[in-house]
């Protein structure tokens, strides 16, 4: 959210970086408008099934490719079949603006940031009590940053290492409007939102239950 004096950027980690309050109200207000009418569009967000047969505590809406774990789809395979909505160019130059502004905190975040060419977003809701559990972005053939866009409730984002899910890792509290960029030696760093901070809700996008998680790749895929 707003802040009177916003925290300055910095680095979680080699090639990973926090950009606080880089969202401001207006901006936010819009992805959130923008997002609910995607979410609409592609007949509502789902929560994906894993492998196991559990279902994530996550709800998400695919633009450009729809996402079923571990891989990219054109269409939403373990939906309605509909064909995933075209990633928008909006959010694309969105993104590269954040990765020019982490390269210039952290040049390891992308050796070729003007390359950048995102083609997925994956809106991620977060309702009360629902978390994510430590993972690899790793469904891409590229090796290009990760943007993540934070909007709503107060997420408590843990950024470990490559080497596991275990320690060490550090919790960097995410609040609406904050924004991390991460690619380079911290592309494949293990990473996840173990909860939401209650009584953190960000005024200025109105009615928004729990936290809407934006996060843009570039997958490298054709199809």
């Amino acid at each position: 959210m707003d802040r009177l004096l916003p925290d300055a950027p910095a680095v979680i980690a080699p090639g990973a970086v926090h950009l606080p309050a880089w969202l401001d109200g207006a901006l936010r207000v819009e992805l959130v408008a923008r997002c609910r009418a995607w979410g609409a569009s592609s007949g509502g967000p789902r929560s994906p099934r894993m492998p196991n047969g559990s279902s994530m505590s996550v709800e998400m809406v695919g633009l450009g490719w729809h996402w079923v774990p571990y891989r990219y789809a054109r269409s939403r395979v373990d939906g309605d079949g509909g064909r995933a909505q075209a990633f928008p160019s909006w959010l694309g130059q969105l993104s590269r603006r954040a990765v020019a502004d982490a390269v210039a905190v952290d040049p390891l975040v992308a050796t070729e940031p003007d390359g950048f060419a995102p083609d997925v977003a994956l809106l991620n809701w977060y309702g009360p009590g629902s978390r994510m559990g430590m993972h690899v972005d790793r469904d891409e053939v590229v090796i290009a940053p990760v943007v993540s866009f934070s909007i709503g409730a107060t997420g408590i984002f843990r950024f470990g290492n490559a080497a596991g899910r275990g320690r060490p890792w550090v919790d960097v509290p995410l609040d609406s409007g904050d924004v991390v960029v991460f690619g380079g030696p911290s592309r494949f760093a293990y990473h996840g939102v173990p909860r939401l901070v209650p009584g953190s809700a960000d005024p200025a996008v109105g009615d928004l239950p729990g936290r809407l998680n934006v996060t843009v790749r570039q997958t490298g895929l054709t199809g």
